[in-house]
């Protein structure tokens, strides 16, 4: 029975000081990249990665302080010692799972092959990168939703009855916006909107359209025109006019663009306002269409610029805990070919970059980089112990393969339930989480080992020569 306790005992120390530390290593380099997400300009992104940041810290304080502790008291307390005989104990210490033996076999494979399997994944990842350079980005707000609810079918109805559902706002202001010049220039611009952009503009509304309206169609000028304001309705002026009368908008109805052809719209009535512009005035475009552009510009772009700067961040941070560049890297060359072969995979699939799948290059790093470190710090625990590269490689496929699987269908598991969702955007992006985790998993079992037993002669190890 002490026997066995004191085992228990070894286990836990054995546990906090070889396996505390890699974790603590793969955590430090997983929040690294996720702080790529806080660049973002998009508060929801931003929020995204500080959500993952806290889970990643919970799990981990979670594991050492409440898991570890559980196991222990398990099996230092409830351990049942007379389950099996001491030769059955040796036999099975001896004898390899079907597990151990196919992950032997398929390390052996690994290595065999290392340099076609480094070619073939090189060669995919920079044919992924290429293809998603040009991949397409969907920027319609509409398209991410369920096309079947009566909501849209609603939207859509309201649509072809009044000709437009979308519009822009030009605010202009100055210190006397009803004076007789600027109610006609005014005009001018509410009546030449629609002529300069016959294809997009569906109507257009300001003060002197309401005014005309009362007038047959003629506008009076000066005092006429600031009395006739007076008596229109406070619900209705406020629409135009704000109460100091300092600044007025003018409406204009649009057809419903596509993000890309609203934002061309955008910086062409922008032209146009200033070839119209008037001296003391001040005009600028806003509206929900354009914050619904300056959104999803926000939440699309720069996408390659998160996914680097993440990589940097967890290459310096290794770099900083391991000083040595080369095992700092090692970690991030099997994500840089996850990153491409996911931009490979959106391209074989026709699926089309959204808000939320721009996020997936921090993910991958994330997800990625803890299975890699795990490897990593245990091919080398294996090293200093006086094992070959080689059978370093094997034994640490065959201790820590079983979990990392483990860990990846969890993971795949609890991001499936994103598969049943009727919305695009979060069945796309549950999706191609899948398939990353899933590219994780090959990489950190297929492409690693090769990578370990070619650069390991690049890395001097204490006690090995």
């Amino acid at each position: 029975m002490n026997t066995q306790k004191n085992k228990v005992k070894k286990s836990l120390y054995k546990t906090v000081t070889k396996m505390v530390p890699a974790v603590f290593t793969a955590l430090v380099a997983t929040g690294l990249g996720f702080i790529a997400l806080y660049t973002s300009p998009v508060p929801m992104i931003q929020d995204f990665g500080k959500m993952l940041t806290i889970g990643l810290v919970v799990s981990f304080f979670l594991g050492v302080f409440l898991l570890i502790p559980i196991l222990f008291t398990r099996d230092y307390f409830f351990s049942n010692t007379k389950k099996k005989t001491k030769e059955q104990q040796v036999e099975k210490r001896l004898k390899p799972s079907k597990v151990d033996a196919l992950l032997d076999w398929f390390t052996k494979k690994t290595i065999a092959f290392r340099w076609l399997i480094i070619a073939l994944a090189f060669s995919a990842a920079a044919f992924g990168i290429w293809v998603d350079l040009d991949a397409n980005v969907e920027t319609d707000v509409e398209t991410f939703m369920p096309q079947d609810t009566q909501e849209l079918k609603d939207i859509h109805k309201l649509r072809d009855i009044i000709g437009s559902t979308d519009q822009v706002s030009i605010v202009y202001e100055g210190d006397n916006i009803t004076s007789n010049q600027v109610i006609k220039w005014v005009d001018k611009l509410t009546a030449t909107i629609g002529l300069e952009f016959p294809n997009v503009v569906v109507d257009t509304k300001s003060i002197t359209s309401i005014v005309k309206l009362m007038n047959d169609g003629e506008l009076p000028d000066g005092a006429a025109f600031s009395e006739q304001i007076v008596d229109l309705p406070e619900d209705q002026l406020k629409l135009f006019l704000n109460e100091s009368q300092t600044k007025g908008v003018i409406t204009v109805g649009i057809e419903h663009l596509e993000t890309e052809d609203l934002q061309l719209f955008i910086k062409d009535l922008g032209i146009y306002l200033q070839k119209h512009e008037m001296d003391a005035i001040k005009t600028t475009i806003t509206g929900k269409s354009v914050l619904d552009v300056e959104m999803i510009k926000g939440l699309t772009t720069g996408r390659y610029q998160m996914t680097l700067l993440g990589m940097g961040l967890v290459f310096f941070g290794l770099l900083l805990i391991y000083r040595h560049p080369i095992k700092a890297f090692i970690p991030l060359l099997p994500i840089l070919f996850i990153v491409g072969w996911s931009g490979l995979a959106m391209h074989f699939l026709d699926i089309s970059y959204t808000p939320l799948t721009a996020t997936l290059g921090a993910l991958i790093i994330g997800i990625g980089t803890e299975f890699t470190v795990l490897v990593m710090e245990r091919f080398y625990e294996e090293r200093k112990n006086g094992s070959q590269s080689v059978d370093a490689i094997q034994i640490t496929n065959k201790k820590i393969g079983k979990a990392i699987f483990a860990s990846a269908l969890t993971t795949i598991g609890g991001f499936s339930a994103l598969l049943a969702s009727d919305f695009v955007i979060l069945n796309n992006f549950g999706q191609m989480t899948l398939i990353n985790i899933s590219f994780a998993l090959f990489s950190t079992i297929v492409v690693m080992p090769p990578i370990l037993i070619i650069l390991d002669r690049f890395v001097k190890v204490k006690g090995v020569h």
